[in-house]
């Protein structure tokens, strides 16, 4: 049963449709209509996808990075609690003889910027970069437990 027909492409296909290849973006042109527009070098700062998961004991960033070296990367703690991932993807050399058949891999400057909750301890920040996969620990302070003082009822 066809609730909201969705046009993609020149194939007609239905957005609730489990079986159905496509998905449904609302978002959909957004982001490559924006990048679009932008200069070769700064688009690549899209792919930089990065993971933020929270554990007792840490908040923890996973970035993909591929064919990115260390000494590419920045990872700053600026004033205000803000973390950031800065760096630039090389672009491959291209030989004059060379015949590209397909280029899919983003080259230049990527940025994210993250706001670290109050509980991080922004003094011990680790990170580690291992088959380019980029990992930044921000280990947390103990939750400070309020002080129960019990008060002695009197009659």
């Amino acid at each position: 049963m066809s609730i909201i027909p969705s046009l993609r492409g020149s194939r007609l296909t239905n957005v609730f449709d489990p079986f159905s290849l496509d998905l449904w973006d609302p978002f959909d042109g957004l982001i490559s209509s924006t990048v679009a527009n932008l200069p070769r070098e700064t688009s690549a700062f899209a792919n930089a996808r990065i993971d933020w998961k929270e554990t007792p004991e840490a908040h923890i960033f996973n970035a993909d990075l591929p064919g990115v070296k260390k000494e590419e990367v920045k990872v700053e703690v600026e004033d205000g609690r803000i973390l950031q991932i800065s760096g630039e993807r090389s672009k491959e050399q291209e030989e004059k003889n060379d015949k590209w058949h397909r280029v899919e891999r983003s080259s230049g400057k990527f940025m994210r910027r993250f706001r670290l909750p109050e509980n991080a301890k922004l003094d011990q920040v680790k990170a580690s970069l291992e088959n380019g996969v980029l990992t930044v620990t921000v280990p947390k302070q103990e939750e400070k437990k309020p002080e129960v003082k019990s008060i002695d009822i009197s009659a």
